[in-house]
């Protein structure tokens, strides 16, 4: 019997993907998580075979919830789930340990092999997704360091105002950032922008 836990931030994912997984006679759900500290505790508690983690969760995200624990218990598998299917992403959760990555949008059969591939100790890598750093660009290189803590922290959810506020600088001051950054990375609108930020959040370098 494969034990696994599941730590995911949305109660309803957590419950389908449990559901879905009653029905496998070799994988048992022994607890769950909401963010990446109860995570962390609950693998101390319970010891599983597999954990499969969300990436951006409350209090501890699952990068370094991974890291912890395979630091702890280096013969626990993890797999990570996640929405992002930038090839950083992944390559972060395997540089933490996970030994797969999967997309909340797979199919129940790769969840599934996803779990029992792991479990015997192989990894599972999403092969939609190169792991791969492009060449043809580096925004780290273009950006200044004032404007990569703007952008990590555009991708943690902070408006202007409250940029300026941990940032001790003046909201104007960060709107003209904002637009400098748009400029550099030839990016058109606050969508992008965000959309850009919120994948570099998981650069931690």
């Amino acid at each position: 019997m494969i034990r696994i836990i599941i730590a995911e931030d949305h109660q309803a994912l957590i419950d389908g993907i449990k559901l879905s997984l009653e029905f496998e006679d070799d994988i048992q759900v022994i607890g769950e998580a909401i963010d990446g500290a109860a995570l962390i505790e609950l693998v101390r508690l319970k010891q599983p075979d597999v954990v499969i983690t969300d990436i951006r969760m409350p209090k501890c995200d699952g990068i370094t919830a991974t890291k912890i624990i395979k630091a702890e218990f280096p013969h626990i598998q993890v797999v990570g789930f996640s929405m992002f299917d930038q090839p950083q992403a992944m390559a972060q959760m395997k540089d933490a340990g996970a030994s797969g990555y999967i997309m909340k949008n797979s199919s129940l059969k790769k969840v599934v092999e996803a779990i029992r591939t792991v479990a015997q100790k192989q990894t599972f890598f999403d092969s939609n997704i190169i792991c791969e750093k492009s060449s043809s660009t580096n925004e780290e290189v273009l950006l200044s360091k004032r404007e990569i803590e703007i952008v990590h922290l555009i991708g943690e959810g902070k408006t202007s105002a409250e940029i300026s506020e941990l940032l001790f600088i003046g909201k104007s001051t960060v709107d003209t950032h904002r637009k400098n950054i748009l400029k550099k990375l030839n990016i058109r609108g606050k969508t992008d922008l965000l959309r850009f930020a919120v994948e570099r959040k998981y650069d931690f370098d």
